[in-house]
């Protein structure tokens, strides 16, 4: 007794619709540095950050990335690059030893 093909191919065309629909979606597999309606503030003077619910400005001892500057995904180039800081007028410093 032979396989029904249609019951045989199911899963697999269940993986290829929800594959489909993923990229047609715009689906991403990576992961927002901060979710919707927010965006990534960083510590002065620290490697710390946080997000800010968007039209909120940032908490005491937190201030915005540099223009260019912001992580927008985890893993990302400016997500990885900041193992710098800033110091309080926002100029771009190495991280104090033990921090």
């Amino acid at each position: 007794m032979g396989v029904n093909r249609a019951t045989r191919s199911a899963p697999g065309l269940a993986l290829t619709c929800a594959t489909a629909a993923a990229v047609l979606a715009g689906c991403s597999v990576e992961q927002a540095s901060c979710g919707g309606g927010e965006y990534p503030v960083m510590t002065i003077g620290g490697t710390g950050s946080a997000c800010v619910p968007d039209g909120q400005e940032p908490p005491e001892g937190y201030t915005r990335y540099p223009v260019g500057k912001v992580p927008e995904h985890v893993g990302d180039k400016w997500d990885t690059y900041w193992t710098h800081t800033v110091d309080e007028d926002g100029k771009v410093v190495a991280v104090p030893d033990g921090e």
